[in-house]
């Protein structure tokens, strides 16, 4: 008796259901006295920078170190 095995599926080159490859989006590089948001602490400044690791941000009544890359921080 033969096992079944099905098939492997191939890709139609103008199927819609074809996933379009990642395309590596390049991470925001922030500098000292960049204007940036935060979804949680709002408007802040940027007071130093760790390169390629983290952010040190001031935002008014607490300074904080934010690692990169952060989804929820926008530079403005």
């Amino acid at each position: 008796m033969r096992s079944f095995r099905a098939a492997p599926r191939r890709q139609l080159p103008g199927s819609p259901f074809n996933v379009p490859e990642a395309v590596a989006q390049p991470a925001e590089r922030y500098a000292v006295d960049d204007q940036v948001t935060h979804d949680k602490y709002g408007l802040g400044t940027v007071v130093g920078v760790e390169a390629g690791i983290a952010v040190l941000v001031d935002f008014g009544p607490r300074k904080l170190r934010i690692t990169t890359p952060c989804s929820k921080l926008t530079r403005l």
